[in-house]
This record gives C-alpha cells, sequence and structure tokens, in this order.
C-alpha cells in the first residue's frame, strides 16, 4: 500500500483558489447527488450506509461500484446465495442492520424463506463455508491451505475454485462492513425492532423500500380509508363507486397480510440462528513458535505483488475494483496528521498479524492517543454490540467527516487484511 507520507502546508487562498474550491465542492455535492439518484432508481432507496459515506463521494462511488458487482454482476454464485453468503458473514458479529438488509434482498430474489430458519437449514454446500467464515471474521491468522483443500475436495458438495474466490470476497466485504457500521453506530438506528401500536410487527422492512411497500404501516391505510369514506348526508355516484373500489382493496390487502407480514418477519432473522460457535472470537495475536500464529509479513506476501493478480485472475475485474476502494481511502485528506492514515492502517493490519518491515511502529504509539486506539482496535476486531459496548470516537481535533475517514480505514484495512489470509491461503493451495 502506498501512502503520501510528505509534509502538506496549507497558505491562505487566493480568490482564484477559493473560487476554485467552491467549485470542487460543488461538483462533490453533484456528485453525492448522482450516486443518491442512481441507488433510488435501482434499489428504490438510499440506504444508511451510503448516507454516512457521502461525506467522501469519491470514495463513495469506488464502494458502490464495487459492491455492486459483488452482488449482482457477472460471477458464478447464484445472486440469492450471495446474499446468504452477505448474512452468514453478518451474523458473525451480530450486525442486525446488515443481517436485515441482506435477508430482504434474498427474498426479494427468490431465495427460500426457509433457509432464514437458521444455518442448519440451509444447503450442505453453503454450510461448508462455516468455518472459514468465522476464521476470517475473527482470527484470520489460521486460515490455512487446509480449509481451501476442504472445501474444493468435498465430494458432490465441493466447490469450484472460482466460486470460492467469489465467496471469500464477500464473506471480507461484509465482516469488514460489520466494522464500518458499529464505528459509526449505523447498528443502533436500527428501525425494524420496534413495534406498532396495536404490537404487531410493521408491515415493510426499513431497509428494502424496493420491496412495493409503501413508508406507512397498512393499519394507517385503513384508518386514512376510513376517514375518507365518512361522507355528509348527499353522497355522489363518483364517491359510492370510488368506495367500492377502496373496499375491494382492503379485502385484497387483507388476503395478502398473512403472506406479506411472514416474508417481513423473514426480514428480522435473528443473526444468532447463523453462528455455529458463539464462543470463537477474536483473541490478541501474538508471536509464538507454533506455525499457526507465525507473523504475516507484507513482504513475503502483498496486495499488489500477490493478491491483486489472483484474485483477478479467479474472479474477473474484481481485483482491479478492489484495488479501487483501497487507492480512494488512501488518497483521501485527514489534515490531523499526515501520517495518521498510514498509523491507522499499519496499526490494524499488526493487530491482526500482518507486519511491514520497513515501517516504525514506534509512530503508532506517537500517533494515535490511547483513546483512538482502543477505538481503532475494537471496531477492527471485536464490531459485536453483543460483546463490545458502544464506544463513539470522541476525538475532539476530528470533524464528522473525519470520523467518516477513520472508519472508511479501518474498514478498508480489515477487508484487506483477510483477503490476503485467504488468498495466500489459496495460493499454497494451488502451488502444493
Amino acid at each position: 500500500m502506498i501512502i503520501c507520507t510528505n509534509k502538506m502546508e496549507y497558505p491562505l487562498r487566493s480568490p482564484r483558489q477559493r473560487i476554485q474550491k467552491q467549485a470542487m465542492v460543488t461538483n462533490e455535492k453533484g456528485r453525492v447527488s448522482l450516486l443518491f439518484k442512481k441507488a433510488l432508481i435501482s434499489r428504490g432507496s438510499v440506504d444508511a450506509v451510503s448516507q454516512q459515506m457521502s461525506s467522501h463521494p469519491q470514495y463513495l462511488e469506488s464502494f458502490l461500484r464495487a459492491q455492486h458487482y459483488i452482488l449482482h454482476m457477472d460471477g458464478p454464485l447464484p445472486l440469492p446465495c450471495r446474499h446468504y453468503i452477505a448474512i452468514m458473514a453478518a451474523a458473525q458479529h451480530h450486525c442486525n442492520y446488515l443481517v436485515y438488509l441482506h435477508s430482504a434482498q434474498f427474498l426479494r430474489l427468490g431465495g427460500d424463506p426457509l433457509w432464514l430458519q437458521g444455518l442448519e437449514a440451509a444447503p450442505p454446500r453453503l454450510r461448508l463455508l462455516d468455518h472459514i467464515n468465522k476464521v476470517l471474521a475473527h482470527q484470520p491468522w489460521l486460515t490455512a491451505c487446509s480449509h481451501i483443500k476442504t472445501l474444493l475436495k468435498s465430494g458432490e458438495q465441493c466447490w469450484s475454485l472460482a466460486e470460492l474466490v467469489q465467496a471469500v470476497v464477500i464473506l471480507a466485504h461484509c465482516h469488514s462492513l460489520c466494522s464500518f457500521v458499529f464505528g459509526s453506530n449505523t447498528d443502533s438506528d436500527l428501525a425494524p425492532l420496534s413495534k406498532s401500536p396495536n404490537s404487531t410487527p410493521p408491515t415493510f422492512c426499513p431497509f428494502d423500500a424496493a420491496n412495493g411497500n409503501p413508508n406507512v404501516p397498512q393499519s394507517e391505510h385503513i384508518t386514512r380509508r376510513r376517514s375518507l369514506d365518512s361522507t355528509g348526508d348527499v353522497v355522489c355516484l363518483k364517491e359510492r363507486i370510488q368506495r367500492s373500489q377502496e373496499e375491494r382493496d382492503k379485502l385484497q390487502t387483507l388476503q395478502q397480510s398473512d403472506v406479506e407480514e411472514e416474508e417481513e418477519m423473514m426480514c428480522f432473522a435473528d443473526p444468532s440462528r447463523f453462528i455455529t460457535d458463539p464462543n470463537f472470537y477474536y483473541q490478541d495475536f501474538a508471536r509464538r513458535d507454533d506455525d499457526h500464529f507465525q507473523v504475516f509479513r507484507a513482504q513475503d506476501y502483498s496486495w499488489e505483488d500477490h493478491g491483486f493478480s489472483l484474485v483477478n485472475r479467479l474472479y474477473s475485474d474484481i481485483g482491479h475494483l478492489l484495488d479501487d476502494r483501497f487507492r480512494s481511502v488512501t488518497a483521501l485528506s485527514l489534515q490531523h496528521s499526515p501520517d495518521l492514515k498510514r498509523a491507522i492502517w499499519n496499526y490494524i493490519h499488526c493487530v491482526l498479524g500482518i507486519r511491514y518491515d520497513d515501517y516504525d511502529y514506534g509512530e503508532v504509539n506517537q500517533l494515535l492517543e490511547r483513546d483512538l486506539k482502543l477505538f481503532v482496535k475494537a471496531v477492527a476486531c471485536f464490531p459485536d454490540p453483543t460483546k463490545t459496548p458502544a464506544c463513539p470516537l470522541s476525538w475532539a481535533p476530528l470533524k464528522p467527516s473525519e470520523r467518516i475517514h477513520v472508519n472508511l480505514l479501518i474498514m478498508e484495512a480489515r477487508l484487506q487484511a483477510e483477503l490476503l489470509y485467504a488468498l495466500r491461503a489459496i495460493t499454497q493451495y494451488m502451488i502444493a
């Protein structure tokens, strides 16, 4: 990873520079507006994560492009399976937001609702991913060639290499996105858990506006219709016809309500249903003689020299899209310290067992205050609201957009770390 560490000065701007700056801001706002319009057209809504990232439109564009390709474009895995794998990944960190989001998309794409009853209800082939899923999520340094061999040599349930690479990319993408959701406190804003006044579940999924349901519960529709039906002593023929039509619509709605309610409740599947080993979680990485805990040296296997070419060869074009994400996040300006980005990135890789021989790790303690280090480690390693209390980033010198930037750095550094471990294991399998 290349990050500019040169000291930068910010002299007073001339009138021309101020005009150029204003034009740049206007252009960025226009880019965000365009991205949101595309999201509204394709999905019917702008999700909370995109709204959080909108302060960095250049990065948001690269993120949405990669995510759309992973979940919706060409690839060996069927679309419903991709979202089910995303559910499995998000459940490892009890990320309600992502579990609900992908559950709704899984159903919309024709996925079997029975699979959402839990991992044991899924096909054996998908259940085989459970082990590598939990390892990548919590202790990625344990990822081994044997895990890859098990998946590729499981008889009738075996995975192809291309399918496995796409699955690994989805897992790593969703694990790291859980970190962003947790770090930005998006999960606490989850609306589906609330009940309507009559203690019935809401009849719409707020993270799936494209499901065709309006943003008003059915009971409210009925109340409004009744108020419209209250006419005076003189009722014209047109009003009676309209009332008759509304009654027929109401009857049709009641007939469909049971089916719709069942589907909507599936959106709110308990993440714990997809976890088979709740006692497996992150543990501090430390140097040991055991081969499983040897330090991963970036000089021996790096994204630029090894990971990029392998993933791009086995999963066409995804390498370029992921690389664009890494470059976009490192290109963002964090004015608090030119070296802070590199310190955060390398610190995350360090706690995940990856070290750079050419980096002075003394800079981490110099540049990262204690509270910031605790926040970064918590968000990167155990972004689980059931195990880790909310830890908002209250670092005064940072502006809101810069706090989002820190969360983006955490997410992308973790994503790259998981990919490196998985791709190295695949490489070892291929040359064995």
